[in-house]
């Protein structure tokens, strides 16, 4: 390792020192697992397996399953705070070596033998090791290490030659702490998004009329009556385009960006074409606040709101509803019936929709417009949140890998 690979490209202030440069055996042991008898599963004493390390970071006592084991098997296998547990065998090849980290001593608990104990015999800062056993250099080290045959493993053996470094204790702890702030705030927007899309379904559930219903199960203060049915088509205008010559390098390259149904939630489009592909070709243009909705391939029956003014191809229904027909709340009934209408009309999952299928379905909708408009701002406004969360919570996801980057050796 060279000299200026010693320190990490962003530190905490006061602290200079280079990090130390180890190979796991020299600083700790390691100890397989036990592998139980199906007869021994189920009751007993807690036990650690796969499900507890895959994917958590950190062992939650809470969720353990029993073995039974006898005292001497106890004390043989037993777990300490500190201790790291690494996956030694798994069905998915990304999940060998995933490690998770014991943060207290767990009484009377084993662990399964697709499992590998690392036990430190220096001190180690429990929620820095928490992290340093995800960064890409000790991963892919990992990684090549690991065998394939029915499953893909990895063995003490390898396990003890993988090179980490790591600073004086103060340091450790200062990096630990950071990171698991930043995790606290990762799973708080985590839990409020999951929480908002949650309220979007039962939302969308409730504010519409069930089958065989004329009015919602919840509704604004003040609107009463039926609701009307009616055919999508003779509420709205629609078209599908089409999509120019891709031998013709003139068409492409230009300034009309050129929207496909895999694009339909985006802001942006990765081809733009030219006033002569529009011209010689299929190609509409739609205006943002337009329904766009995906007819052909994995897409198919994806709706959105254009974000963007360009051209669609054939596998995109533009609908523009006629103006007293609220925008939103009918590309909301589409989002809901997404799954209903898949499975209708396309054979397990194979084919496509068209145009007339989408004209010809039919919905219930307030005959009164502020109704509309009512429950259309509404879903917009939960749409708002989900879509701050869900940015707030990859710029924070992108934040720690930045540091996962620079913070370490």
């Amino acid at each position: 390792m060279g000299e200026k690979d010693k320190k990490p490209a962003i530190r905490f202030i006061g602290f200079t020192d280079e990090w130390e440069q180890y190979e796991l055996g020299d600083i700790g042991s390691f100890k397989n697992g036990m592998n139980f008898g199906k007869e021994a599963m189920g009751h007993g004493y807690p036990f650690v397996n796969l499900q507890n390390v895959f994917g958590k970071r950190i062992v939650d006592d809470s969720y353990l399953g029993l073995a039974d084991c006898n005292e001497n098997q106890r004390k043989e296998y037993n777990l300490v705070k500190d201790d790291v547990l690494f996956i030694r065998s798994s069905v998915k090849p990304e999940g060998v070596g995933e490690a998770a980290i014991v943060p207290k001593n767990l009484k009377n608990t084993t662990y399964s033998g697709f499992i590998i104990r690392f036990r430190p015999k220096i001190e180690m800062d429990g929620f820095f090791n928490r992290v340093l056993f995800t960064i890409s250099s000790i991963r892919s080290q990992i990684m090549s290490s690991a065998t394939s045959s029915a499953n893909t493993n990895i063995n003490q053996e390898s396990l003890q030659k993988i090179n980490i470094s790591f600073p004086s204790m103060n340091e450790q702890s200062q990096i630990g702490k950071y990171f698991k702030h930043l995790d606290n705030l990762i799973t708080l927007h985590q839990h409020k998004y999951e929480k908002l899309v949650n309220v979007k379904k039962s939302m969308l559930e409730k504010m519409f009329p069930k089958k065989g219903a004329d009015v919602p199960e919840i509704r604004f203060k003040g609107f009463t009556g039926a609701w009307e049915q009616c055919k999508l088509g003779e509420i709205s205008d629609s078209y599908s385009g089409g999509t120019p010559s891709a031998s013709n390098n003139e068409y492409y390259g230009g300034h009309i960006p050129f929207i496909r149904s895999g694009e339909i939630n985006s802001g942006k489009t990765e081809l733009f074409i030219t006033q002569d592909a529009l011209k010689n070709s299929s190609a509409k243009l739609v205006e943002q606040g337009y329904i766009l909705y995906a007819l052909y391939g994995a897409t198919s029956g994806e709706v959105s709101i254009s974000k963007i003014s360009g051209a669609i191809n054939q596998a995109i229904l533009a609908i523009k509803p006629q103006e007293m027909y609220n925008t939103y709340l009918i590309s909301q009934w589409l989002r809901r019936e997404k799954s209903n209408i898949v499975n209708t009309y396309l054979q397990g999952g194979q084919g496509n929709l068209s145009g007339n299928i989408v004209k010809d379905l039919l919905l219930k909708l307030p005959i009164d417009p502020k109704e509309q408009n009512k429950i259309g701002l509404l879903l917009k406004e939960v749409d708002t949140l989900i879509a701050l969360h869900q940015r707030q919570l990859e710029k924070l996801k992108n934040i720690k890998k930045a540091c996962l980057e620079k913070m370490f050796v």
